[in-house]
């Protein structure tokens, strides 16, 4: 696009007003989110007793459960919302052809703790060697048309809307939100929903502030954004180093969760399953690149919220479809287990209780506003989720996709809450579940597993089994393809090869990468087999908020960020939250064994974002350099490109 087109774009009032309508709403709707968000962040610092009073005089549901799921259908509602107008109005404006005939023709969870090896179970393995050979299948259907970058790392750009919510909502919910949300339910009660929350709210932020601009500048990956006005090779150099160390950390959790869950419900040794989950890996993305790892995550959300329902619908059939019924019956189970364990009665009815409201998942208020931004933000900057919004042929589908991600996602967690309060239940208190000390076979990680057995029977427990399996080949195959584009699109391609590399050698450079991952995926899962990766995820989010998000936000917002700012802050952000959580209880006392850690908090988000906005804003503006100027003078190009998508690359689905 030449500077007389952009200019011309730039200072038509239409485009003008447009462009300031849309930001408008999109803010008044972040600012909502936001606000109703960290409100309900405040409420749990500050004033847990009023989350835990019950709705109505004699009940047991608590204010916290209905402002919680009222949290949940506000983010599909805002979603929902901003979908209808920018279909009905900012779609329908520059079809009008305005804007294009002034510019002329367009060229431009954790699974944690140590678990134990259980009986063979053949039902699980049957079920999950079926789904295995059905998604190779998959697999060498989408080697067929994987035969350029574009088909490799972004399905040729072809995937649709609804199509690519799905593999969203199945890259989004893994096993940890499966096993891990429900067994924290299973065990505190309300804490689970806190995290429920933590991991939704993050998607209105991108519906309204970057989705349609990340389509419309990226192609790749989410460096192709970050770098768009900015000199190519110090962005594309960060931007992999910070991709990576999310990548690894999420991966070393997935593989670990896998070895663990794998030896629970196949009865497998340890090794065996983390090499059968790199395998299978490593040929899904090998061989199938985007189109694989797409339709793999599509097929496992589908399975994954029919399951979830069905188990849902079976426990609430049981209490007459009443949740009220369901978490009375909870509360008294936890008041008989209380009680078990030689509490006064008064003592027991407190405890039992207490699972209707906030109890010691956030200790501090600091930690809670520190978790809330971590999640809420870390979202947002993830790679393996931002690399979707490639996927799709334009801004719309974009939108689009998030809407629907953003609805599934949310029933699924209302979902894993019926579960977590239906295991309880169920589960408990049943005999067959427990082992000769009471504790749960296998530990609370297997709830979910337990409560399938109780309301489908050795089947469905072999299919939930499978589908479990199914949901972390799903996300391990994202992962790796993100950091597989990582090295050899911003890393090979633009930084050595100086944007002159063929496409089949920066294919072939990826798919090395792949393979080069897998293993390292496969030795780091086995080395830190006995150890609680729960604070991997957390890392993985903390970097990403810290890191990426401050990136991403301001070179699509700010006209004032420049190459150096962002690279300082980004990589400053980077090195705060890997050094704070390093320093915090979960990895400096858990982990190394120091009696106290020199970071009380447990993220360290509260201090590694702001202080990365800030070094890029500092920066930024004392930078008079030549390269400076430039940057600054290409805001307007870009801000054009990313609100009208003229220029964007299209799709080349075959």
């Amino acid at each position: 696009m030449t500077d007389d087109q952009v200019q011309r774009i730039a200072s038509d009032p239409r485009y003008r007003r447009l462009v300031q309508a849309r930001g408008r709403f999109g803010w008044m709707l972040a600012t909502i989110m936001f606000v109703a968000y960290f409100g309900f962040v405040a409420l749990i610092a500050f004033d847990k007793p009023f989350l835990a009073q019950p709705i109505k005089a004699g009940g047991v549901t608590s204010l916290g459960i209905l402002i919680g799921f009222a949290l949940i259908l506000l983010a599909i509602l805002l979603t929902g919302l901003y979908v209808a107008r920018a279909n009905r109005d900012y779609d329908a404006a520059l079809a009008m052809g305005a804007l294009l005939l002034a510019a002329g023709p367009a060229y431009a969870d954790a699974i944690a703790g140590q678990t134990r090896q259980q009986p063979t179970n053949w039902t699980a393995i049957l079920m999950f060697a079926a789904f295995a050979l059905f998604t190779l299948g998959i697999t060498r259907w989408a080697a067929r048309r994987t035969r350029t970058a574009a088909d490799f790392y972004t399905a040729g750009g072809g995937i649709t809307g609804f199509q690519n919510g799905l593999a969203i909502a199945g890259d989004y919910m893994s096993a940890a939100s499966f096993l891990g949300i429900s067994a924290q339910i299973f065990t505190d009660g309300y804490d689970g929903l806190i995290y429920s929350i933590g991991f939704l709210v993050g998607w209105p932020i991108i519906l309204f502030l970057m989705a349609e601009r990340l389509r419309n500048l990226g192609k790749y990956t989410f460096a192709d954004v970050a770098s768009f006005r900015f000199a190519q090779a110090p962005v594309r150099s960060f931007a992999p180093t910070s991709t990576l160390v999310v990548v690894l950390f999420y991966l070393i959790a997935q593989m670990v969760g896998a070895g663990q869950l794998i030896k629970l419900l196949f009865g497998l040794r340890y090794e065996y399953a983390v090499g059968i989950v790199g395998v299978l890996m490593t040929l899904y993305v090998l061989f199938g690149g985007m189109t694989a790892t797409t339709w793999v995550q599509i097929i496992k959300a589908v399975l994954l919220l029919g399951s979830a329902t069905f188990m849902a619908l079976m426990v609430l059939a049981q209490f007459g479809f009443s949740p009220e019924a369901l978490f009375a019956r909870a509360v008294e189970v936890k008041t008989g287990l209380a009680a078990a364990t030689g509490l006064s009665p008064a003592e027991a009815a407190t405890k039992g209780g207490s699972i209707m409201g906030p109890g010691n998942f956030i200790k501090d208020p600091v930690s809670a506003i520190s978790f809330g931004m971590a999640l809420m933000f870390g979202t947002a900057g993830l790679p393996h989720i931002l690399m979707r919004f490639f996927t799709v042929p334009d801004a719309k589908a974009a939108r689009t996709s998030v809407l629907w991600a953003t609805g599934w996602i949310g029933y699924f967690y209302l979902l894993t809450f019926i579960i977590g309060f239906g295991a309880i239940v169920l589960v408990a208190t049943n005999p067959g579940y427990l082992d000769g000390d009471g504790v749960l076979i296998g530990g609370t990680n297997m709830a979910a597993i337990h409560l399938a057995q109780a309301v489908g029977g050795n089947l469905f427990l072999g299919f939930i089994s499978a589908v479990a399996f199914a949901t972390i080949l799903a996300v391990v195959a994202g992962l790796t393809l993100s950091g597989a584009s990582a090295v050899s699109h911003d890393l090979y391609a633009t930084v050595f090869r100086k944007g002159q590399a063929d496409s089949a050698a920066e294919l072939s450079v990826s798919r090395r990468t792949v393979l080069v991952l897998a293993a390292v995926a496969i030795l780091l899962g086995i080395v830190f087999q006995k150890q609680n990766v729960a604070f991997m995820v957390s890392l993985a989010f903390a970097v990403a908020a810290s890191g990426n998000f401050p990136v991403l936000i301001l070179s699509l917002l700010w006209p004032g960020a420049t190459t150096r700012g962002v690279v300082a802050g980004g990589t400053l952000g980077l090195m705060l939250a890997v050094g704070l959580t390093i320093l915090s209880p979960a990895v400096w006392v858990t982990i190394l064994g120091h009696p106290a850690a020199i970071f009380p908090y447990s993220s360290p988000a509260i201090i590694s974002m702001p202080i990365a906005f800030l070094t890029i804003w500092l920066v930024s503006i004392l930078d008079t350099s030549p390269r400076a100027a430039i940057d600054r003078a290409g805001y307007a190009a870009q801000r054009v490109r990313a609100e009208t998508g003229i220029g964007a690359s299209g799709a080349s689905a075959h």
